[in-house]
C-alpha cells in the first residue's frame, strides 16, 4: 500500500542510498522533509519525485549545483532543455562505450592471437616504414622498464589514452650484446602502423624492410640468450645486419602476473648477399 510520509530509513532501503546522502541532499536544500512530532523526517511523495530526478541526473554526472537550479526553476522550458542534455550526455556516453568497446575487442583479438604464435622458429618478415614514439633511457631492471614506459605514456598521453592497447619495443645495443653484456636495453618506444604516418609528431621510424624475427615466451631473464641465438642464426644464414636488434612486447605484465606467459618478439633488420 502506497503512504503519503515515509521516513528516512524507508527512503535509504527503497532507493539504495545512504542516509547520510539523503541529509546531505537536505543541507543543499534539494529535498525537505518535514518533521513529526518526534522529530523524525517524513519524506512526502512529493519529495520522492524530487529524489527520483535527483538520482537519474547523478546518473547523468550533473553537478548538485545543476540540479538545483533546475529543481527552483522548473518549467517546460526548463525540462526540455535539460531533456536535450541528457540526450547530448548520453550520445556522448554511447561513443565513449563503442570507442572502448572496440578497444577492448582489438586488445582480445591481439591477446588471443598471440596465444597462437609458435614460438622459436626464425622468420623473414618484410615490414613497412613503422613511426615510433621514444624515450632514450638506459634500464637495467624489470622495474626501470617500467618507469621508462610510463614516462614515455606520460609524454604522450594527449595521443596515447590506452596504454593497455599500444605496442611498445625496447632497443639492445648490438655492439653490447657482442661484448657479452647482458639485460641492458637504451630506449623504449611505441610502435604504431604505417598509417598513422603523417597524424603525429613521430621520433623516428623503423625503416621498412627485411627483420629477422624470433618470437620467445617466459622471463625476460632468456633475452640475451635469444638474442644471441638471433644473431646466430644471421650469421650461419649470410644475413648481414642492419641496426641494433630489439624486443617488442606482445603478453607482458599488463596482461599476466605470470611471467611463463610473457611473449615476446625480438627484430632486427638484415639484408642477404643477393639484397
Amino acid at each position: 500500500m502506497i503512504k503519503n510520509n515515509y521516513k528516512i530509513k524507508e527512503i535509504s532501503q527503497l532507493y539504495g542510498i545512504g542516509v547520510d546522502s539523503l541529509r546531505y541532499y537536505e543541507k543543499l536544500g534539494l529535498l525537505i522533509p518535514r518533521r513529526d512530532t518526534n522529530g523524525y523526517r517524513l519524506y512526502s511523495l512529493h519529495d520522492i519525485y524530487k529524489l527520483n530526478i535527483i538520482r537519474d541526473l547523478r546518473e547523468l554526472d550533473f553537478t548538485m549545483d545543476q540540479i538545483r537550479e533546475y529543481l527552483d526553476k522548473q518549467s517546460i522550458e526548463t525540462t526540455l532543455e535539460l531533456l536535450y542534455q541528457e540526450q547530448e550526455l548520453i550520445r556522448d556516453r554511447k561513443a565513449k562505450l563503442e570507442s572502448r568497446q572496440n578497444i577492448l575487442k582489438n586488445r582480445i583479438d591481439v591477446i588471443t592471437a598471440a596465444m597462437n604464435i609458435e614460438t622459436g622458429v626464425f622468420s623473414i618478415k618484410t615490414l613497412p616504414n613503422r613511426p615510433c614514439l621514444k624515450f632514450d633511457e638506459r634500464i637495467t631492471r624489470d622495474e626501470e622498464m617500467d618507469y621508462a614506459i610510463k614516462m614515455l605514456h606520460r609524454i604522450h598521453n594527449a595521443y596515447i589514452t590506452d596504454l593497455s592497447n599500444q605496442l611498445y619495443g625496447a632497443s639492445i645495443s648490438l655492439n653490447e650484446v657482442s661484448q657479452g653484456i647482458k639485460g641492458v636495453f637504451h630506449s623504449v618506444f611505441f610502435i604504431f602502423d604505417s598509417e598513422f604516418t603523417g597524424t603525429l609528431d613521430f621520433d623516428y621510424f623503423l625503416p621498412a624492410g627485411n627483420y629477422l624475427s624470433l618470437h620467445y615466451r617466459g622471463s625476460y631473464e632468456q633475452s640475451y640468450e635469444k638474442v644471441m641465438e638471433v644473431l646466430k642464426y644471421a650469421k650461419e644464414n649470410d644475413l648481414s645486419l642492419v641496426g641494433d636488434p630489439f624486443e617488442v612486447y606482445e603478453i607482458d605484465n599488463r596482461d599476466t602476473m605470470m611471467s611463463d606467459q610473457y611473449l615476446t618478439e625480438i627484430q632486427v633488420r638484415v639484408k642477404s648477399p643477393m639484397d
